[in-house]
């Protein structure tokens, strides 16, 4: 199956953690649809969301991954109860694709959250790796973030950045 990552899962080595093999097939995009760091997160931060705008003109990049569909209940339970998992049209390398994709549950919005430093890093990391346009990761980059006050999470999410990931299929 196709997943389209647009937060934190589009860098390899966060997604690598979650299931047990991961194929990137590269950019892709979400059309009528914007991005917004609203969810709240079970650390009580901001995290990444689509939100339907249903204006053509509205893009999020993203990556496509191939997953094993039998192996979704490690990602299922990471990205908890604050998302819909559903499916959805994504172009990627000029065709379009019916992907999975996450997309946030009304209830679990605030639009005063803000993301963590470590967060936004996950999502400027997986853009760069994937090539997305440079006006998007420029974008991402002037995110405002706050200091994760739980120095262990922090480290620890810091360390899965640096990883090359051993389950990554090419």
């Amino acid at each position: 199956m196709y997943y389209f990552a647009y937060g934190s899962n589009m860098c390899t080595a966060r997604l690598a953690r979650r299931v047990p093999s991961v194929r990137p097939l590269g950019a892709a995009s979400l059309a009528g649809h914007r991005l917004a760091w609203h969810l709240i997160g079970s650390d009580a931060s901001g995290k990444c969301n689509v939100v339907a705008t249903g204006e053509p003109g509205d893009v999020v990049h993203g990556v496509v991954f191939e997953l094993e569909a039998d192996r979704l209940e490690a990602l299922h339970a990471a990205e908890g109860p604050a998302y819909d998992f559903l499916e959805l049209p994504v172009v990627h390398a000029g065709k379009t694709l019916t992907a999975a994709i996450y997309r946030g549950r009304a209830d679990w919005l605030d639009d005063a959250r803000v993301p963590y430093a470590w967060y936004r890093d996950f999502v400027l990391a997986g853009a760069r790796e994937h090539a997305l346009p440079q006006d998007w990761i420029a974008g991402l980059d002037r995110v405002s973030t706050v200091t994760d006050p739980d120095a262990e999470r922090t480290a620890r999410n810091r360390e899965i950045l640096a990883e090359i990931p051993i389950n990554r299929l090419d």
